[in-house]
């Protein structure tokens, strides 16, 4: 399945594509103009070839509420692609194409610096960071082959866990179930928002593990989501995902869930899970007390936009065992 990256869209060509053409041409600023509704229905033009005199001879107007003209506004400005099953209707928003003029050299920089951002510049100066979510959609999009093999690797790594977790492979030790039957996953922010997007979205009604969230502080919600697991807190699976390794809120719910395996005489390091970034104090931690497993978060990836590393992949493997590897590959693009 193609994957794409947000400088491919262009209306010159498919935006699974590398982008070939600028998005406004330096002779034109608009959609060529199919009058039937065949050619709305069917394959809309995404040619924006005028002639430079008609460019050059048009006159300000204000936006169209004129109902014969917007219908030809909609005809101008619809952009269909095939392949995608998509339709993006502008029409109604209200520029001019003395506007798209004005802003065209601003697009082109904006399109520029994003195309930068895909071959790895530095996006955050202060912090010597890269913006690369987008390479986990299609690791072969990274600038680095180093790069690459970490994200294939991370991605092996989260579906081989998932497939022996599902499979009973690996069993908690002290469950009359034999198996695995809950997950409890503690985060905030973006580590909780992704894992929570994939329960809701893509979980099965019935998945092989339920899962659960502690993603804040309040005493009262952290105490009902552990009563909640009653005797199960012996089958429960904890992952425990925070990027820095050592965000308080997360660290908080952690000891919480922490002193509850205590209490029930379990060994939470045959439970536990983190995803964080290597050697930080959660990966340490995890590490010294020998935990489960241990899964990484990349320094280029934020939080919020962490949904296809394993922050969102491996809940999403956990609730729908038949996310293979090569249902995780067609997840990731």
């Amino acid at each position: 399945m193609a994957s794409s990256t947000i400088s491919s869209f262009s209306p010159t060509s498919s935006f699974l594509k590398p982008r070939r053409a600028p998005l406004f041409p330096a002779q034109s600023l608009h959609l060529s103009r199919p009058r039937s509704i065949h050619s709305i229905a069917g394959d809309v033009s995404a040619d924006l070839s005028t002639s430079a005199a008609a460019a050059a001879g048009r006159i300000a107007k204000p936006v169209e509420k004129d109902p014969i003209g917007l219908w030809h506004r909609y005809v101008d400005w619809l952009y269909q692609h095939k392949d995608l099953g998509l339709y993006l209707d502008v029409s109604r928003v209200g520029f001019t194409e003395e506007f798209l003029e004005r802003m065209e050299p601003r697009l082109q920089s904006a399109l520029a610096a994003m195309e930068d951002l895909e071959k790895g510049a530095i996006a955050n100066p202060d912090e010597g960071r890269m913006v690369g979510h987008y390479w986990l959609r299609n690791p072969k999009l990274a600038p680095s082959s180093f790069l690459t093999v970490q994200i294939e690797q991370t991605l092996d790594a989260v579906c081989k866990f998932a497939d022996e977790i599902v499979g009973a492979k690996i069993k908690p030790p002290s469950s009359p179930a034999g198996r695995f039957t809950q997950m409890l996953s503690v985060g905030i922010g973006g580590s909780a928002l992704g894992p929570q997007f994939v329960a809701e979205a893509l979980a099965p009604d019935n998945p092989p593990l339920k899962v659960r969230f502690i993603d804040n502080t309040d005493p009262a919600g952290i105490d009902h989501q552990i009563a909640q697991l009653g005797t199960e807190l012996a089958s429960t699976l904890v992952i425990v995902i925070s990027k820095s390794g050592g965000t308080p809120e997360t660290r908080n719910g952690l000891l919480e869930v922490q002193k509850a395996f205590r209490e029930a005489g379990l060994d939470f390091s045959k439970q536990g899970v983190a995803i964080t970034q290597e050697n930080s104090l959660l990966d340490n931690t995890a590490r010294i007390e020998g935990w489960l497993a241990r899964f990484p978060m990349f320094d280029w990836v934020g939080g919020r936009t962490s949904v296809m590393s394993a922050v969102g992949l491996l809940p999403a493997a956990l609730q729908a065992w038949e996310l293979t590897l090569e249902r995780c590959l067609l997840v990731l693009h």
